[in-house]
Formats: structure tokens, sequence, C-alpha cells
């Protein structure tokens, strides 16, 4: 496996135990349908969240959030559209990015940005 995939693979659980920590309920990781994927789809009080997850080992491409662009944004509200297909009992969404930085023996830092819209 390449080691941006190794990354993103650890990212994603990290973001997984972030959310489980602050209440949430993961329901699925790495969702997919078609060539839609969602990173994580969790809730909690009866919001469901559709979660993008962006690591990064070092700032040298820029802090992890920068690379949700619009067109990723896009995806990410296309693939809820189509979870919300499936998926049609939830009322209450919202769309999240966690980024995380993984420094060489330094704890890993976390940024939320909560209810992301264009």
């Amino acid at each position: 496996m390449a080691a941006h995939n190794e990354l993103g693979k650890a990212g994603e659980q990290l973001a997984e135990q972030f959310f489980s920590g602050k209440g949430f309920t993961i329901l699925f990781r790495n969702w997919r349908h078609s060539h839609y994927e969602i990173d994580l789809i969790a809730v909690r009080e009866e919001m469901l969240h559709f979660i993008e997850v962006k690591t990064r080992k070092s700032w040298r491409f820029g802090l992890p959030e920068e690379d949700v662009d619009d067109k990723k944004i896009n995806c990410l509200i296309e693939a809820g559209e189509e979870f919300l297909e499936q998926y049609p009992n939830w009322k209450r969404v919202q769309f999240d990015v966690l980024s995380i930085t993984l420094f060489q023996n330094e704890p890993a830092e976390y940024f939320l940005i909560e209810d992301v819209y264009l």
C-alpha cells in the first residue's frame, strides 16, 4: 500500500476515535456507492454527520483542510444526497471536515470545521 494511503487510513482511524470520544456513534467508515465515498458517517443527538477527513505529516504542502476545495465539498454533498436516498429517515444533517496533522514525536493535532457549505 502506498504511503499516502496508509496515512489516510491512520487518519481515519484517529478520526473515528476523536468523534467517538466526543459522543458520536460511528455508523459507517469509507461508505461507498458508485463513484461516491464518505470517510465517516456518524450521528450525535439525532444529527447525521458526513465527515471528510484530511491527514498530513507536515505542512510542506499546506494545511490538511486546504485540500478540501469546492470540488471536494460538492462531491461530499452529492455523496450525502445519495446516502439520504438510501436512508431517507434522517431529517437533520451536517457536513464536517476534520483536519489531522501528525508531526513526528508529537501528539496528533485536530482541527474540526463544522457545518461546511459553499
